[in-house]
């Protein structure tokens, strides 16, 4: 026997957006429940934080917006509306003291996103907010499997906050683009974001996988960032790679500058001067002090090292890297592709489900690593959530 609930207002995931959304109906007055698969919530939240919790990024709005490519121009009033002030002073209401890092990625000084999730769901609760655990939505409308069997609720507004696809294991396993299909939203096809990539390297390189590589330039055609990046038993990945993920899987190419402090011309000179008995590896480490995993890897990919300085010189200013395509999408960071902009209303609400609002990362946006991805998550959560409140 299938129990039925009438609902208020009713969020499906209990990830940054679904309970930015929940906060955001409970605020105006509405009733709200939350309903999550998984036994504990926000669990790709917490694990992000387990390498210190990005919340968000310190530069200017508009340079930030700029960052979400091809959706900034929809994205950039929902950014506007909750954007960094609006995040420091929601976590200062939750007693997160941030810090900005070098890099203008803001953090909480804990380093950790549990401190802060649990002073969430207890502000939460304190405002009348249930949380449903191990509720696993299994379409047709709102039907259930819960932990005392299937249950059926009939809200009066719904928002949506599934997630994407990557780390399955954590909850977003993108089973929900199944449902919304046969409704017809129109769905870009889900894709791994912030990813590495598969590179077969040979046994040279065994000695330096897990190794860093720093001081060089990334670039994937007219696209380029000065990062680090790592080498992998499977492939490269790291901020670097992360950073330029989007053009990679497109189909760009990836090359390195070794030097990019450097010229040709002014590598080739410094070449030139080494004795001509030299073999051409000792010129590179004697001439440019290049050695360890740097050197492997120049030795990897230019094979056979030309001889001619010029040559030579030009090898290391753009030094491609073989890529065999994307790591698979469940090891991704995040996800790309989604519930297409043409598909929301400009409140997020789907125009083929009215009262049904979308948030988060089932939206069509992607981001690099930075803290752009929880900002948007938290973003795109308050706005669907503001919206769906007048919902009646």
């Amino acid at each position: 026997m299938t129990a039925n609930d009438t609902t208020d207002a009713l969020v499906i995931g209990a990830g940054p957006a679904g309970l930015m959304a929940a906060q955001a109906l409970a605020q105006s007055g509405r009733k709200v429940v939350i309903c999550d698969a998984m036994p504990s919530p926000a669990r790709k939240f917490l694990m992000a934080g387990k390498s210190g919790l990005n919340l968000m990024n310190a530069a200017p709005l508009n340079a930030q917006i700029a960052q979400y490519g091809d959706a900034a121009p929809w994205l950039a009033p929902i950014l506007h509306d909750f954007g960094p002030d609006h995040i420091r002073d929601w976590a200062d209401g939750l007693g997160a003291d941030l810090f900005t890092g070098s890099s203008g990625r803001v953090f909480p000084r804990a380093m950790k996103a549990s401190p802060l999730l649990r002073a969430w769901l207890a502000r939460l609760e304190g405002a009348g907010v249930t949380l449903r655990r191990g509720w696993r939505w299994q379409g047709g409308a709102f039907g259930f499997a819960t932990p005392d069997g299937p249950r059926q609720l009939t809200p009066k507004v719904c928002v949506l906050a599934l997630g994407g696809a990557s780390w399955a294991r954590l909850g977003s396993d993108g089973a929900w683009t199944g449902e919304l299909a046969t409704r017809g939203v129109a769905l870009a096809p889900l894709t791994p974001a912030n990813m590495g990539f598969m590179v077969d390297w040979s046994d040279h390189m065994r000695p330096h996988f897990g190794m860093p590589v720093k001081g060089v330039r990334l670039m994937a055609d007219k696209h380029s960032v000065r990062a680090e990046f790592v080498i992998s038993a499977r492939g490269v990945e790291g901020g670097g790679i992360y950073a330029l993920s989007r053009h990679l899987r497109d189909g760009a190419t990836l090359t390195l500058d070794m030097f990019p402090d450097r010229s040709v011309q002014g590598i080739a000179q410094r070449l030139a001067t080494q004795p001509a008995k030299l073999s051409t590896t000792n010129r590179l480490r004697k001439a440019l002090g290049l050695s360890g995993v740097r050197l492997a890897l120049v030795q990897e990919m230019a094979r056979p090292l030309p001889t001619d300085p010029t040559e030579l010189a030009q090898s290391l200013k753009a030094l491609p890297i073989a890529l065999q395509g994307p790591r698979p999408l469940d090891e991704a960071i995040s996800t790309a592709g989604g519930i297409m902009r043409a598909a929301l209303t400009d409140g997020l609400e789907l125009r083929d489900w009215p009262g049904v609002f979308a948030a988060g990362e089932m939206l069509d946006w992607e981001a690099p690593t930075g803290g752009y991805l929880l900002s948007a998550c938290l973003a795109t959560g308050h706005w669907a959530g503001r919206h769906a409140a007048t919902h009646r």
